[in-house]
């Protein structure tokens, strides 16, 4: 006896699914971002390994000296942000001191326009300070302790990296076994297929960051404003979280220009040639190196942009677009799920166009012919209603 689940069922069945998820998803957040993050990292150092081995070289071999030139790569990276952090220490003298004399300049305004004096207001600040300080104990704990956490999760991703690479052929068989009555060809073609996109995604972000560095960097040199290297690559880094993150990363030159320069017109021009460059990488640039694998509308983006800030904080941010990448693949491969797969990705403008050019085709004929009939009937009307009938004829 089949019995089917009525709609009111399934919407309900769907929506508690997806709340035990997302719960699971939040408590987990700790194991499964660095898992996440290794699983897409292995993705974009698979063609190392997979270059070694062609080469004849064992897989664990290969595998360990892909993680060390991974490695390698991402200390080198470190240490030269530890090296413009501390340079740009180097500053804070020069930066405390235009701090104090906008402070002088703030309780003059304020004295002249609300004739608050300057012992009332260092009154005042000392009563905010030392409600500052008395949280600040215990957020400074807890951010220690998280971040103390997180760094020893982050640890565990050379680790993980390690494991999926060594392990590949193993998860693949998983795959089969689980949707063993799918043909292996076509499982095959959907894993491919979520390697290229993550692939090119990532080779096109660093090409992206590459370009977008030197562009701010060009910028900050011509304004003449301090470690303008550090500051246009660290904006240009942050181009991992869309949208965004060029943004956030123009704040700090626009702050550093406030307080070094005499004219904030240097603030201003440093704003304008973020503003530029965050154009032409959002309409030339990323469309033009990372293409069309991944098409993802900037709706959806925004949406995956927004819940993935809810969900696992800057985190999210970064895995919230790879993800749904990942997603539209398996949408678009699944028949039942490919209309999600479609509103997920770009609009083909030409596909609409040639669509509505061909349901127009199909529906002038249609409504000719519907014209038609319908001028029959009218005609057959009116000529029945026109005809006199005789009566018949008494004997």
């Amino acid at each position: 006896m089949n019995y089917k689940l009525p709609f009111i069922g399934k919407l309900a069945f769907a929506l508690l699914s997806v709340t035990i998820l997302i719960y699971w998803l939040m408590v987990l957040q700790d194991i499964l971002v660095p898992v996440f993050i290794s699983i897409i990292l292995s993705m974009a150092i698979f063609p190392i390994c997979n270059w070694l081995e062609n080469r004849r070289f064992g897989r664990i071999f290969a595998v360990i000296i892909t993680l060390i030139l991974f490695s390698i790569v991402a200390v080198g990276v470190i240490w030269l942000a530890s090296t413009q952090i501390a340079n740009f220490g180097e500053m804070l003298p020069q930066l405390q001191k235009r701090v104090i004399l906008w402070s002088d300049q703030l309780q003059l305004w304020a004295s002249h326009t609300f004739h608050v004096g300057k012992k009332t207001q260092i009154a005042q600040l000392r009563q905010y300070a030392t409600g500052m300080l008395s949280t600040g104990g215990s957020l400074f704990t807890t951010a220690l302790s998280t971040t103390g956490s997180v760094l020893g999760n982050l640890l565990l991703i050379p680790i993980y990296m390690f494991f999926f690479l060594y392990y590949r052929d193993f998860f693949k068989m998983f795959f089969y076994k689980v949707f063993s009555n799918i043909n292996r060809k076509k499982i095959d073609a959907v894993l491919t297929k979520i390697y290229e996109v993550i692939h090119s995604y990532l080779t096109g972000l660093i090409t992206v960051t590459l370009i977008v560095g030197s562009l701010n960097t060009i910028g900050l040199m011509v304004l003449h404003i301090d470690y303008a290297v550090f500051f246009g690559f660290l904006a240009a880094a942050l181009l991992i979280i869309p949208f965004v993150g060029i943004l956030i990363g123009s704040i700090l030159p626009i702050i550093i220009a406030l307080i070094t320069k005499d004219s904030p017109m240097y603030a201003v021009g440093v704003a304008g040639v973020f503003v530029f460059v965050q154009f032409l990488e959002g309409n030339f640039i990323t469309p033009q190196i990372v293409g069309s694998k991944v098409s993802i509308n900037g709706l959806i983006a925004i949406i995956a942009l927004l819940l993935g800030s809810a969900l696992w904080g800057i985190a999210g941010m970064a895995l919230s677009l790879p993800t749904i990448a990942i997603l539209k693949v398996i949408f678009d491969s699944v028949p039942e799920l490919k209309p999600y797969g479609y509103i997920l990705g770009e609009p083909d403008h030409n596909k609409i166009q040639s669509e509505k050019r061909q349901m127009m085709k199909d529906f002038v004929p249609s409504l000719v012919e519907s014209i038609v009939e319908t001028t029959e009937d009218v005609r057959s009307m009116v000529s029945g209603k026109g005809k006199k009938e005789k009566p018949d004829k008494i004997d």
